[in-house]
This record gives structure tokens, C-alpha cells and sequence, in this order.
């Protein structure tokens, strides 16, 4: 072992391919950089990896990071003199029934809204790319030109070297042990040779992060799974240029390796594996061959590859790999420990990952941010159910047997179910909820009504919820609706400085009387939408803020570090002790005041306020606001007053037609009234300006917040992307992601779709992109199309909201 340095700016735990990235990346931007690997580099799970790199994902930034590692490696072995194995061979899907091809088809305009070239072929062009294969069951593929493979282990030793070259150092058995933190921030690696002085920790130790971030109280939800490949003797036939195959109908992938096949799947009865931790000294290690568990899925490949019966069989490796329960790789700060890093999980694609995500942890650790939003692989995605051990392989167990299967529209996940539930949970099950989940909350997606059944029938068409949706979504439009949203984030910011920490975070000004609600985002330096919620001023020093359910854990971690150092106040997060019940519709204050002595009359209780008000007995804290473009409230109460208000509602809402909705008609609303949802049409990425919300930005005012530089910059200079709605006939099915065209050229891709009833209409939300700028005149200036499921569909564009609940009228 080398003689170890006394202090090292950035220290990086592990040396795989994660951490070699990263090394690579830090050194590369001049940052002072060590990398401590406990045995040698790449003998955890590196060295073992299939190897196959696709670059298309759901994420615009997945994919953007992803094709980022295609251009690393397309230039690495020229520049360190090292070969890498890197060969872009190409990618090839197969489709094999009607939903598959309807899902390639979907997956090919993504990828064509995420500027990657995708070619749909016949059966025939794609046995002709790969002879080998029996086309009998295919009814169409997908070809990626642009997708190859390399070696594992000897990619990662190229970066590595390009690391040493920049000057990052690197040191081989050498275990660390602990850290050393003082009021919360890191000083200190211990190893087993002694102490480094640091100021960041990057933890890449794939398998081995959940132990050791938790002894730190960092929570790094991963599961080890055995995963299984097979190669074959050389095969007849193969060559060297041979696309890499996945058959997901077949849960099997190929890859040319020395003139054979490598061949692995992933099985829906996956085994977990060191679920009691994991063996000490556990390097350069295989499990044991397990060929019986493997054998269904050697059936399921003889089927498509007939050589393989006679192919020679050189080894079945089986390998543990680090999966996570969503099945998105974990990256970025760790949300309990500031300058402490995680890059793990990568489930089975780190290879495919490893140079982007080495890039984007290199520029979070310089520069306190990632390049690009990653809010899908982001560890601060996760929250309490994620450090429930039962929980997470339970979950994670699910996802790892779904890598393969269809993903449908709107899936749910089985497993860990319910975890967490609203006081009402029991009541709304027996009038027909259908529930799904977030963040281990239980939460009524949709009704049955009698004689229908509360589950999801999922397909590419319009799901068998379809119509009970559209009745709640009428009668919010019509009468009224309760929704359950007890999950909502709900934080509590008080202490003498509360106000003047709340302003700068805040990109509106929340400085308003008290009983003043604030709709707001937080923006980063770019002036970017970390966050997007509702502040209520309850006192002069008192705030309560509520937020998205999914985005707890983040948007408490992004509030708590943006308060300026020695303001005295104080956040908690509150969401267990409060229920929330949103009365929403025409119907709403008739209903309203029935129930209380309070006067809720537009005069009294004017929309953007909140006051407490009283209803069967009990005080409840109402917001005046709406999320569905019509009348209401958010009734918010304390958990055991929920069941006793609730019931109060039905009964005196039944003469107003009130009835219970769920999130997808939130959903079907919203759009209709063209608000924002935070992780899909805005983000770290888009500015309340490109987003329709610069009018939620207080730069008319002289109060200093976080980014009004740009944001006054941007004011000054314009914009080069904008976001509109389209509209589309009732019969397009849009679910995002769908290629925008202007004039026959690409100018964007679809944030989010659905169906607006009161409209008849599909209707979807994206951004128009333009280098030299957008306008209103350069938007509505255009015709467009949108390409769904690889068609191209005529639509309508607009700015204004469609829906507008004075006019009770489409306007479009």
C-alpha cells in the first residue's frame, strides 16, 4: 500500500467503475482527489458485469447521461492507452406481441424526442442484423445504432489510469472503517492505516453502501441480488459486430464475447442473497452456479437462439449486483449528512451508467449541484419505508422480476402493501377505492362504483378506470368531490427569523398578512425550480408549508440547507400529524357552510387565504385554493379528527351531489386547467419564466432570494424554451413523452399527457425549444404534430389555460 497523503480535499470510497468515474472526472476538472478501494480495483461487482450498454430510458437526463458514457468510451482508450473492450455494436429490441410492439413503438418516438436514432424494422431486417435468431413469434424490433458494450474490468482500469494521469491518486488495500464528523460536517476518513483529513466523501462501494452510510445515519436503499449469465464456447456465425440483443418477452439479453454468447435474464422469482451482510473478505467472488434456477430461462432462449442446444457452455457466473426497489441507480448528496456523496445501485447497468454518473458526481461535489436534473435517480427520492428492511426486498425483489415485463401505463407496485395509510384508509376501501402508492403511502387513485372492481386492468388503450375517472372528474366540474391527501409533505418553519429566511428561499414574496397563503417556487443559482408549494403565514414568525407527497424528504432537505447561516429558526417536518381532506367543486362553500358558523363566503374567506374554522366539533385548519381549477378547500385537521369530519362532509354533501374522487382525476383536472407538476412539466431544469410562472416571481419587488440574478438576466435576454399545451382528438392516447414538431421540425417532447373530459380531449404539456429564442408569437406562430407510438398525429397548441371555471367553457 502506498504511503497514504494526511488530507485529501475529496476522498471516494470503492473502485469500481462508479468510483473510478468519478476520480476520473474530479481529477480531470483540477480537483484534488483520492480513492481509496478496500481490496483491488473493480473486485466487488466491476469485475463480473455483463457489460451491455443501452443508453434509452424514461428520463430525458437518464438518457442524456447515459449517451454522455457512449461518447466517454468512444475516446477513452485512445486518450489513456488502455484498451476498454468498447465497441458500438449497436443495440436490438425485440417485440413479440401486440402490447410489446405498441411499447417499442412508444419507446421509439422517446428516444426520437431525446434526439437518439431508433429504427423500427420488420421480423426479417432484424434477423438479418442478428442471423443467429429464430423470428417465428417477432412481430417487429427496435434498432439503436448508437448502443455497444465493453469490458467491465478493463474500462474501469482506463479510467482509472486517466485518473492518475490528471493527478488524482489511488490507493489498493486500503479498508476504510469510519469517519469522523464534528457538528455535521465530515473531517475526517479513518482507515485501517489511519486517518485523511477531507472536506467531501463520495461513497461508491456498490453492495457494501447500505451498511456502511447507515452507521451514519444515511439511508441507501439497495438490496444484493444473484444474477446469472451464461457463456458459450465460439458459435458458428457470430461476428465480432454482432448487436447486442434483448428479448424482453424471452426475459433474456445477448452479447457476442469471443466469438460465443453471453446469455442472462432476469427471472420474476429473483434470489436475494447475504441478507444476514455480507461475507467479510468478499472480493473477486462468485456464487455458486445455481443451473436449476437458471433453466427457465435457458428454455426461454433455446426458443430464440436453437445454436445454443449444441453451443459448448464455458462458465454460468453468478454474481451479486446491488438493485434498488424503484429500479433507478442512487446518486447525489445525501440529504442526512452534508459533503457526504452516494453513487451505488446501479442494478445490473453500471457499466452503461458508470461514465455519466462518475461525470455528474464530480460536478455535484465541485460545484454543490449535478449538471442536469436527476430527480428519478436522486437519493433524496427516497424516505421512510426505504429504510425498512422487510420493505426493501420485498420491493426491490418486485422490481428486479419486472426489469423485463411490460411497463404498462400507470403500474402500481404490489409488494410492501400498505405501508403507510391516512385515517380514512378503511372507510374509502369499502366504497371502492382503488388505491396506489407513493412513498409508501396508500392513496385512492380512483372509485368503483357497484358492481365494478376497485384494481387496474392496465394496457396501452384506455384503461378500465377510464370512465369511473371521468365521473369524478364531472362531478368536481359540476357538484363536488372530496380528495383524500392526507400524504401531502407538511412542514413547520417558526423562530424570530423565520420570515426573512422564507423570503430569500422563496421565489414569491411570502412577507403577507397573516392568514395569507403563498404559492411559490424555491429556485437554484440558475434560477431553476427546486421546489414548488404552498406556504401559509400563520403568525409573524410562524409558517406551515405543504408540499408533494414524493418530494418529502427533498424538499425538506433543499428548505433546511438554504437557510442562511445564523438565522434563528427552526423546520419540522409535521406530515404524520395532520390529515388533509380537499373539498373541491361549484358546490364546495354551499356544502362548506352547512357544516360550520365560520363564514366562508368569498367576501369572508377570499381565495389565496387560510383561517381555522370549526366542523363537528373540531378545529380545521382551511386553505382557500385549488389544484383543480374550480372552488375549494384544503381542509387540514388533525389525524384523529379526520374520520369524524369526513363523515360530516358525505352526509351533508349528499343533497349537493358530493362524491369521492381520487389522484387521477387530480391529475385529469389539473391538465385541463394547465397547472404544473412539479418532477415532470417543471423542475431543477426550467425557470418559472420557461415555465408559465414568472408571474409567481417577486422581481418587481427589491427583495433579495435565491436566483434573481438569473432570473433578471433571463427577464432581460428571453427565453429559448416555452411551455404550451396541445390538444389532440379524444382517441390519441398521450401519455408523455411523445415527440413535438413545429413545422416538421423537432422542437420538444411532451412533460406529462392525459385526458381533459369536460373538454373531450387529449391534452399534453411539453416545451417548445428554439436556439435563437421563443416567444408567445414563435409558439403560437407554428403548426404542430405530435408523434405518438411512432405516428405522427395533427394537434393544437396553446398558452392560455383550456378550462376556465367562470366561462364553463372549452377554449379550444
Amino acid at each position: 500500500m502506498k504511503q497514504l497523503p494526511e488530507s485529501s480535499k475529496t476522498i471516494i470510497i470503492g473502485g469500481g467503475i462508479i468510483g473510478c468515474s468519478t476520480a476520473y472526472h474530479l481529477a480531470q476538472m483540477d480537483q484534488e482527489v483520492l480513492l481509496l478501494e478496500r481490496k483491488k480495483l473493480t473486485s466487488g461487482t466491476t469485475f463480473h458485469a455483463a457489460g451491455l450498454v443501452g443508453q434509452l430510458r424514461s428520463s430525458a437526463n437518464i438518457t442524456r447521461l447515459l449517451g454522455y458514457s457512449v461518447a466517454l468510451y468512444q475516446q477513452l482508450e485512445a486518450q489513456t492507452g488502455l484498451a476498454t473492450g468498447w465497441k458500438m455494436n449497436g443495440g436490438l429490441r425485440l417485440a413479440c406481441t401486440q402490447a410489446r410492439w405498441t411499447e417499442v413503438k412508444r419507446q421509439a418516438s422517446t428516444a426520437h424526442s431525446f434526439g437518439l436514432q431508433m429504427e423500427l424494422l420488420t421480423p426479417r431486417e432484424a434477423r438479418d442484423l442478428w442471423p443467429l435468431m429464430n423470428v417465428d413469434d417477432v412481430i417487429g424490433a427496435a434498432f439503436l445504432p448508437t448502443d455497444g458494450q465493453a469490458n467491465p474490468s478493463d474500462i474501469t482500469q482506463a479510467l482509472a489510469r486517466g485518473a492518475r494521469m490528471a493527478g488524482a491518486q489511488i490507493v489498493e488495500d486500503c479498508k476504510v472503517v469510519d469517519l469522523e464528523i464534528e457538528a455535521g460536517r465530515i473531517k475526517a476518513v479513518i482507515t485501517e492505516a489511519g486517518g485523511i483529513k477531507c472536506e467531501n466523501v463520495v461513497l461508491c462501494a456498490g453492495q457494501w453502501s447500505r451498511d456502511f452510510a447507515a452507521r451514519f445515519g444515511v439511508n441507501v436503499p439497495l438490496v444484493s441480488m444473484q444474477h446469472q449469465y451464461m457463456l458459450t464456447e465460439p458459435i458458428k456465425g457470430i461476428s465480432k459486430t454482432l448487436p447486442t440483443l434483448r428479448d424482453p418477452d424471452r426475459l433474456t439479453y445477448y452479447k457476442e464475447e469471443v466469438g460465443g454468447l453471453v446469455m442472462g435474464g432476469y427471472e420474476q422469482n429473483p434470489l436475494p442473497w447475504a441478507e444476514g451482510g455480507i461475507p467479510k473478505g468478499f472480493h473477486y467472488t462468485l456464487l455458486d452456479s445455481n443451473f436449476d434456477h437458471f433453466e427457465p430461462l435457458m428454455e426461454l432462449a433455446l426458443g430464440r437462439v436453437p445454436a445454443l442446444e449444441t453451443a459448448g457452455v464455458k462458465t454460468l457466473t453468478n454474481g451479486p449486483e446491488a438493485f434498488t426497489p424503484d429500479g433507478n441507480f442512487i446518486i447525489g448528496e445525501a440529504p442526512e449528512l452534508a459533503s457526504f456523496f452516494v453513487g451505488a445501485g446501479f442494478n445490473a447497468f453500471g457499466i452503461a451508467a458508470g461514465g455519466g454518473a462518475g461525470m455528474a458526481l464530480a460536478e455535484w461535489v465541485k460545484n454543490g449541484a449535478p449538471p442536469y436534473d436527476l430527480w428519478p435517480a436522486d437519493i433524496r427520492r427516497f424516505g421512510m419505508p426505504q429504510r425498512d428492511a422487510n420493505w426493501l426486498r420485498a420491493r426491490t425483489a418486485e422490481a428486479y422480476g419486472k426489469h423485463y415485463t411490460m411497463a404498462w401505463p400507470f403500474e402500481e407496485p404490489d409488494s410492501g402493501r400498505p405501508y403507510r395509510k391516512s385515517p380514512l384508509y378503511e372507510r374509502l376501501k369499502a366504497q371502492g377505492a382503488c388505491f396506489g402508492e407513493k412513498l409508501g403511502w396508500e392513496r385512492p387513485n380512483w372509485f368503483a362504483a357497484p358492481g365494478e372492481q376497485p384494481r387496474d386492468i392496465y394496457s396501452f388503450g384506455r384503461q378500465n378506470w377510464f370512465a369511473a375517472v371521468g365521473r369524478e372528474h364531472m362531478a368536481c366540474r359540476e357538484a363536488a368531490v372530496v380528495f383524500d391527501q392526507s400524504s401531502f409533505a407538511k412542514f413547520s418553519l417558526k423562530g424570530p427569523d423565520a420570515l426573512e429566511a422564507l423570503n430569500w428561499i422563496c421565489a414569491n414574496d411570502v412577507d403577507k398578512p397573516v392568514g395569507s397563503l403563498t404559492y411559490t417556487q424555491m429556485l437554484n443559482d440558475r434560477g431553476g425550480i427546486e421546489c414548488d408549494l404552498t406556504v401559509a403565514r400563520l403568525g409573524e414568525n410562524e409558517f406551515y408549508i405543504v408540499t408533494g407527497t414524493g418530494f418529502a424528504t427533498r424538499d425538506f432537505s433543499w428548505i433546511s440547507r438554504n437557510i442562511p447561516k445564523g438565522f434563528d429558526c427552526y423546520l419540522a417536518d409535521i406530515t404524520t400529524g395532520k390529515a388533509v381532506l380537499a373539498l373541491m367543486g361549484p358546490r364546495a362553500r354551499d356544502i362548506l357552510q352547512v357544516l360550520t358558523k365560520d363564514d366562508v363566503s368569498h367576501a369572508g374567506f377570499p381565495f389565496g387565504s387560510h383561517k381555522t374554522i370549526h366542523i363537528a366539533g373540531g378545529p380545521v385548519l382551511a386553505l382557500r385554493l385549488t389544484y383543480v381549477g374550480e372552488l375549494g378547500w384544503e381542509l387540514h385537521l388533525p389525524v384523529q379528527h379526520a374520520p369524524k369530519v369526513y363523515d360530516a362532509l358525505m352526509a351533508a354533501g349528499a343533497t349537493y351531489g358530493l362524491q369521492n374522487a381520487g389522484y387521477r382525476a387530480i391529475e385529469s383536472l389539473r391538465l385541463e386547467k394547465g397547472y404544473r407538476a412539479w418532477g415532470v412539466d417543471i423542475g431543477p431544469d426550467h425557470t418559472p419564466f420557461e415555465a408559465g410562472l414568472g408571474w409567481a416571481v417577486k422581481l418587481h419587488k427589491n427583495i433579495p432570494f435565491n436566483g434573481r440574478a438569473a432570473m433578471q438576466m433571463q427577464k432581460s435576454n428571453g427565453v429559448k424554451k416555452l411551455m404550451a399545451c396541445f390538444t389532440a382528438s379524444k382517441e390519441v392516447i398521450l401519455l408523455g413523452r411523445e415527440t413535438i414538431y413545429r413545422n416538421g421540425e423537432r422542437v420538444g417532447w411532451l412533460t406529462s399527457g392525459g385526458y381533459g373530459y369536460w373538454l373531450e380531449k387529449s391534452i399534453g404539456y411539453g416545451y417548445v425549444r428554439h436556439p435563437a429564442g421563443v416567444d408567445a408569437d414563435y409558439v403560437l406562430g407554428g403548426e404542430y404534430e405530435l408523434e405518438v407510438a411512432s405516428e405522427r398525429v395533427q394537434c393544437n397548441v396553446h398558452l392560455a389555460p383550456l378550462y376556465d371555471p367562470a366561462m364553463k367553457r372549452v377554449k379550444c
